[in-house]
């Protein structure tokens, strides 16, 4: 998803320009023209990439419930990093986008599924 996103479009066109990303700063000192996977995912040193994941990484395409605790502090968590940059606006807007279409792909996984599992019951 990153790399055929925006973000990583401008990391692909730009990763060999010095001027764009000088691969020498560290990452807290870096001022490169669009973040890059471990910008997200490995925030003020933390090597736990899942810590600044999306808040789906670890639920899978399932419908748990997203009002947990623990899913609204990994949600915040997210929106946070998205603020470097955007309007808290943008990152609630983008986390509702993604919030229907991880509801979306569960209908159309079980929708698939069950197609599948009735053409095995026909013998197909």
């Amino acid at each position: 998803a990153y790399d055929i996103g925006l973000h990583g479009t401008v990391y692909q066109v730009n990763k060999w320009d010095p001027k764009q990303f000088d691969w020498d700063k560290k990452l807290a000192d870096a001022d490169y023209v669009g973040p890059t996977c471990q910008y997200c995912h490995m925030r003020g040193g933390h090597h736990n990439v899942q810590r600044f994941s999306t808040v789906y990484a670890s639920m899978g395409m399932s419908m748990a419930d997203r009002g947990a605790p623990i899913w609204k502090e990994k949600r915040d968590r997210w929106a946070s990093v998205r603020d470097d940059c955007h309007s808290p606006r943008f990152a609630k807007e983008n986390l509702q986008a993604m919030d229907e279409s991880v509801k979306d792909a569960g209908l159309k996984y079980r929708e698939t599924s069950k197609i599948a599992a009735d053409l095995v019951k026909d013998g197909v």
